[in-house]
C-alpha cells in the first residue's frame, strides 16, 4: 500500500471572503494549563491562580488567563488558517465573557480579506476575524488575526518525513 498524504492546510487560492471555518477539534481548559501558563508567562495576577483571592472577585473562580485564551483559540484555528504560513499580527482582541477551567473551548475563523503580497511574489495576506467559542455558545474571545500564506505553485517541498531505515 502507498503512502496516502493527508490534509496539508490552506494556500493562498484556498481563502475566499466571508468563507467560515470551524476547529474540527475542542479543548477543554484545566486548572493546571491555566496556572502553568500565567506562572511560566509571570503574570502575578492572582485571579488567575489564587482560588481564595479569586472568591472574593464577581467571578468567584479563578479566571482563564486572557492570553492563554488567544493562544488556545489561535491554535485551534491553525490547520485551517496559518498552518502553511506565518502571523503578521493580532488585532481588536475583545474578551466579552469570561473563560472558566473545565470549560471547552472551540474556535470559528471568518474570511475577511484575501490580497496578493506586494512585496513577496508567490504569497498571499489574509485577514480572519477569530472567535473562541465555550461548549455552550457563548463566545469568550473575539479577535482580527493578520498571516501570510504561500499558493500552492510557490509553497514549499514537503519533504521533511524521513525515509525509514529498513
Amino acid at each position: 500500500m502507498g503512502v496516502k498524504s493527508g490534509w496539508e492546510g490552506r494556500y493562498f487560492e484556498d481563502f475566499a471572503v466571508g468563507d467560515v471555518y470551524r476547529s474540527r477539534i475542542g479543548r477543554t481548559i484545566t486548572d493546571t494549563d491555566n496556572t502553568q501558563f500565567t506562572l511560566l508567562t509571570n503574570n502575578t495576577n492572582q485571579i488567575h491562580f489564587n482560588e481564595h483571592y479569586a472568591q472574593t472577585t464577581e467571578f468567584g473562580r479563578t479566571l482563564v488567563n486572557s492570553a492563554f485564551t488567544l493562544a488556545v483559540v489561535a491554535g485551534l484555528a491553525v490547520e485551517d488558517t496559518s498552518e502553511n504560513g506565518f502571523a503578521l499580527g493580532w488585532g481588536e482582541v475583545t474578551l466579552p465573557n469570561p473563560l472558566f477551567a473545565g470549560d471547552t473551548l472551540y474556535a470559528d475563523s471568518e474570511v475577511l480579506e484575501a490580497r496578493a503580497s506586494r512585496s513577496r511574489p508567490g504569497w498571499g495576506i489574509v485577514k480572519v476575524r477569530q472567535r473562541g467559542i465555550k461548549q455552550d455558545g457563548t463566545v469568550v474571545l473575539v479577535m482580527v488575526r493578520s498571516f501570510m500564506v504561500p499558493t500552492r505553485a510557490a509553497a514549499p517541498a514537503r519533504t521533511h518525513f524521513p525515509e525509514p531505515a529498513a
